[in-house]
């Protein structure tokens, strides 16, 4: 993971999501009953992805438009905290497997609230771990949030850096595409000095 940036709202956000958001919350006592109809926040799914452009807050990774599983994800849980249900900056722009894997938990670290280094990437076997020098209380709940998201994960995350990964090596292209479309994965190589060095480490 990497920092993310809360982005600006969109202009329709409060008229379209928070407004009738809000009114159906002042009208209903039991709200997480009853979410089905009034999930407003699917409105805004495209703009998630504009002001993010494209990448999943949890894996780094871009989410295709066409293929791809986009969905809102609730930092806060709704049900759990639902005054928290519209509003723009409780949304995080992540795929629909690592928005499962998170759940309600409470565990996982905050994108908008991360710092530089404390998600690090080994090569060459392209695990997340905590970073070098992070203090102990960080490296646990790097680890939580590892563990929970399953950011090394052999059939989903893991696979996904190796094949972005590859094709940075082997077809090859710019590494400015590879910073669009695998930010952390992109940062991790330049940050350790690899990004030329890299085709003389891994081998497909």
């Amino acid at each position: 993971m990497i920092p993310v940036q809360l982005q600006p709202e969109p202009l329709h956000f409060l008229r379209e999501v928070q407004e009738p958001g809000q009114r159906f919350l002042n009208r209903t006592s039991n709200p997480t009953k009853h979410w089905k109809n009034h999930e407003y926040w699917r409105k805004i799914l495209d703009d998630l992805d504009i002001a993010y452009k494209g990448i999943c807050s949890y894996s780094c990774h871009w989410i295709p438009k066409d293929t791809g599983f986009r969905t809102v994800e609730h930092f806060k849980d709704k049900n759990s905290y639902p005054q928290e249900a519209y509003k723009w900056k409780n949304y995080r722009f992540v795929c629909g497997t690592l928005n499962g894997r998170k759940g309600t938990s409470e565990n996982v670290l905050d994108p908008f609230c991360i710092e530089e280094g404390w998600f690090a990437l080994d090569f060459p076997s392209l695990l997340v771990q905590p970073g070098d020098h992070v203090s102990p209380s960080i490296k646990e709940q790097v680890e939580n949030t590892i563990r929970i998201l399953g950011l090394n994960d052999e059939g989903t995350c893991f696979q996904a850096r190796m094949n972005w990964l590859r094709d940075y090596i082997q077809v090859p292209f710019p590494f400015p595409y590879l910073e669009k479309r695998a930010p952390f994965l992109a940062s991790e190589l330049k940050r350790q000095d690899l990004m030329e060095k890299i085709r003389d480490i891994m081998i497909f």
